[in-house]
């Protein structure tokens, strides 16, 4: 992907320097791994609180950055403000306003609106204050426990967690949250596989108008972006976990549905086009 040389985005807050160990689950590598798929795949940060944790200790120095975080640092800003770009401009063109969200660079724990996060749990928008969060060492754990690596695999998720931040500014996600409350389980979960695929139709929407007005794609890049989406896939996820699947229990898509929504987006760049409430459950 190329990025190297664009401006990043003035809305990165910096909060390496704060944070104390926190661990899930007695800080098992498995609860680790457990929750970084789970907020990876969109998850609700807050039923994180439901988790068990160990005392979590006195917050941490200023921790020195290595040259690799800090490389990826710029290049998650320089993200951001290609997404800011892009939806601001989509915005403009329907007649109303995008608020860019704030991105906070955590390490180990952070306080949110959505609540007190562990470390692990990797890249997350909180609704309530309109942030994402993203501890960094999550692309370590994106590339070796999901074999899913490359620099716009990475982008990928950024732009997955903005799309819900797009949701949230329409008023989509209040009307789902609305919905499933009056909805039996298996109900509920179809909506939030729509939701969670939407944000993927609109994460291929911001990289289509992104190569448009910059072309950042090398070869290999879709590629990318398309593995991650297929290594978080719900039947992918359960079949690794549990050696079946239970389709009634998806939240979140199955790999080809996660795929097709990110392509469809890249290939139209149409944000008409993204609307999965309205498509038969079965031919998502």
């Amino acid at each position: 992907m190329r990025w190297s040389g664009r401006r990043g985005s003035s809305n990165v807050e910096d909060r390496r320097g704060r944070p104390g160990p926190v661990m899930v689950g007695g800080g098992s590598l498995i609860g680790i791994v457990i929750v970084v798929i789970y907020l990876l795949m969109g998850g609700d940060p807050q039923a994180l609180q439901q988790l068990p944790v160990n005392n979590p200790g006195q917050p941490g120095g200023i921790v020195e950055n290595d040259p690799r975080e800090q490389k990826l640092a710029e290049f998650v800003s320089v993200v951001l403000a290609d997404t800011e770009e892009v939806w601001g401009e989509l915005f403009a063109a329907r007649g109303s306003v995008y608020r860019d969200p704030k991105l906070v660079l955590f390490r180990e724990r952070v306080q949110s609106a959505c609540g007190f996060q562990q470390a692990a749990t990797g890249p997350f928008y909180c609704p309530a204050d309109q942030k994402v969060y993203i501890d960094l060492s999550f692309y370590d754990a994106m590339e070796r426990r999901l074999n899913a690596p490359g620099d716009f695999a990475q982008a990928y998720v950024i732009a997955h967690e903005v799309g819900h931040h797009v949701q949230n500014l329409m008023g989509i996600s209040d009307r789902v949250h609305r919905l499933q409350q009056q909805q039996g389980e298996d109900a509920a979960n179809e909506l939030s596989v729509r939701l969670e695929l939407q944000a993927d139709f609109f994460a291929g929407v911001w990289a289509h108008h992104a190569e448009q007005n910059w072309q950042i794609l090398e070869e290999g890049d879709v590629e990318e972006a398309l593995n991650a989406a297929s290594a978080i896939g719900d039947d992918r996820l359960q079949l690794q976990s549990r050696g079946y699947v239970v389709p009634e229990s998806f939240t979140h898509g199955t790999s080809k549905q996660r795929m097709r929504w990110f392509l469809k987006g890249l290939k139209t760049g149409d944000i008409t086009q993204g609307d999965t409430f309205e498509i038969p459950y079965d031919q998502l």
